[in-house]
């Protein structure tokens, strides 16, 4: 007989386990030695399919075009298959509920009457919660009004050794992520989490190619990390025996290919930093970069606030948003632009300014109860400052402008405000979401700032940039004015659906 799910929402006790996966190996043995039979062996290469369980429903189901009254018949055989998910053995009928990939399902009616006694005796000894079947006979709808297949014949395509999990109870988050194929299986949300995935990453390159945008790729295996401050990860390459770095961001490789003529370009692909992971970070993450030559951060950021709205959009029909909690979020219209220096003045009730003294900071930080940052520096504190202070406050999506010049290396100095870059930080949802410059083009300027951040390495800063000598040689040749932008697309996900980054990332990594 089949067996029942379980009744723990994770897995059923181990010794069950065990037991149910014994069970189920013995009717594996069974299906191979018995190929010939109706059931046709544990694993075929092939099946006769004619439509997918969706197509079925599109057609026959509720607002179908040949929707079926209860107790109506079709007049159509189709052959589909699909995961059992419920399974119920009734004597002379057996119902089971067949689960196609994309969740959609369709009854499956086993009778005596249509499939004859050898072929019921073997649905009813072999088949099992999570079993991949086979299944041809005509289209109904039942008496209850349900779309099911009269079954005429089945056959196995493929054995399921292990059990199921209950699928009327939820699976802890820590399964979820160490499980995702069984969170698949079970759960609409980690389906449809999928799929929002693949709408975001098709509606980002539908509106770059709108905008006549190049999509490139760049290596992720790199003799020098550079593009971002951020501790890399290291490994080793046999064939050239030399140490290589798991790219920490594509920056450097984009801005060669601006300089060799691409003056639009894009690449969607990872990238590694070797740092913490929590809500909203992971060491391995989807990163989205692009560079428009003859633009600057102002026109990056209306690209980026067109590029997350039209992703809204696809995912979720609109630009007003429904996160998993139920809470509605809105990122139509303009976004508020903020410069960083003033809203910080406003929020801590003192002037603060580029040439603010880090004794100053230091002491206001102190009064605040900010941590101070390793190996300290203005702009590093007031970018602190600004986080306690300001970040808790935005509400809607914001553009946070113009940043300290000493944390950010490769960005333009401000045209009018000494001591700022023209750089900024979008935060959506409490969280950094993007980030976008007015490029540093100067070859001069830029040797300058990659020999400061080579100090603070000296001091034992991890994160600090290198000089990276082929990318100034690069810039010395000759890069137009350019705007800039980063996006993480796990973050986009978590602002458009609401999610932890551990439920937009389909395989995260965990310990």
């Amino acid at each position: 007989m089949p067996e029942t799910p379980a009744e723990n929402a994770d897995a059923t006790p181990e010794d069950d386990v065990i037991q149910q996966k014994a069970v189920r190996l013995t009717k594996r043995e069974r299906l191979i030695s018995e190929r010939e039979s109706a059931a046709g062996g544990a694993y075929p290469v092939s099946l006769p399919i004619t439509a997918s369980i969706a197509e079925l429903r599109a057609q026959y189901g509720d607002g179908g075009p040949d929707e079926l009254e209860a107790g109506a018949e079709s007049g159509t055989i189709a052959g589909v298959a699909g995961r059992v998910v419920f399974s119920r053995n009734t004597g002379k009928l057996c119902f089971a509920a067949l689960q196609a990939g994309d969740g959609s399902r369709i009854q499956a009616m086993v009778s005596l009457a249509k499939v004859g006694e050898d072929a019921l005796a073997d649905w009813k000894e072999l088949v099992d919660l999570g079993d991949h079947v086979f299944v041809s006979g005509e289209v109904i709808s039942s008496r209850r009004g349900e779309l099911s297949i009269m079954v005429e014949s089945w056959q196995m395509a493929a054995k399921a050794v292990m059990p199921l999990p209950n699928l009327h109870s939820e699976l802890s988050e820590e399964s979820r992520v160490r499980q995702r194929y069984l969170d698949l299986i079970v759960r609409d949300q980690a389906r449809s989490s999928v799929i929002a995935r693949a709408k975001t990453n098709q509606s980002l390159r539908e509106t770059f190619v709108g905008h006549g945008f190049t999509e490139v790729e760049t290596p992720m295996l790199q003799v020098q990390p550079g593009g971002a401050t951020a501790r890399p990860f290291v490994t080793h390459s046999n064939a050239f025996d030399t140490e290589l770095f798991m790219r920490i961001a594509p920056e450097l490789y984009l801005k060669r290919a601006v300089v060799g003529g691409i003056d639009r370009v894009f690449e969607i692909n990872r990238n590694f930093r070797n740092e913490g992971a929590d809500s909203t970070h992971s060491p391995e993450f989807a990163m989205l970069e692009a560079y428009e030559a003859y633009s600057d951060y102002s026109g990056i950021a209306d690209l980026t606030q067109e590029l997350i709205q039209k992703a809204a959009v696809a995912v979720a029909g609109s630009t007003t948003v429904t996160w998993a909690d139920g809470t509605e979020y809105d990122l139509g219209g303009n976004w508020d632009r903020v410069s960083m220096y003033p809203s910080l003045s406003e929020a801590a009730g003192v002037e603060i300014t580029p040439e603010s003294s880090l004794d100053d900071l230091l002491a206001l930080a102190g009064k605040a109860g900010v941590d101070v940052p390793p190996h300290v520096t203005h702009g590093k504190l007031v970018e602190e400052l600004w986080e306690h202070f300001v970040k808790t406050g935005l509400k809607r999506p914001t553009f946070v402008m113009d940043f300290p010049v000493d944390t950010s290396p490769l960005v333009r100095e401000h045209r009018t405000v000494p001591g700022v870059v023209e750089k900024w930080d979008l935060y959506v949802r409490g969280f950094e979401l993007a980030t976008g410059y007015s490029e540093l083009v100067d070859p001069v300027i830029q040797r300058e700032r990659f020999v400061e951040q080579a100090k603070l390495a000296d001091r034992g800063d991890d994160e600090a940039m290198r000089i990276d000598e082929d990318f100034l040689r690069a810039l010395e040749h000759g890069m137009p004015p350019t705007g800039g932008m980063g996006m993480g697309i796990d973050r986009l996900l978590m602002a458009i659906t609401g999610l932890g980054i551990r439920e937009t990332i389909l395989f995260p990594l965990v310990k």
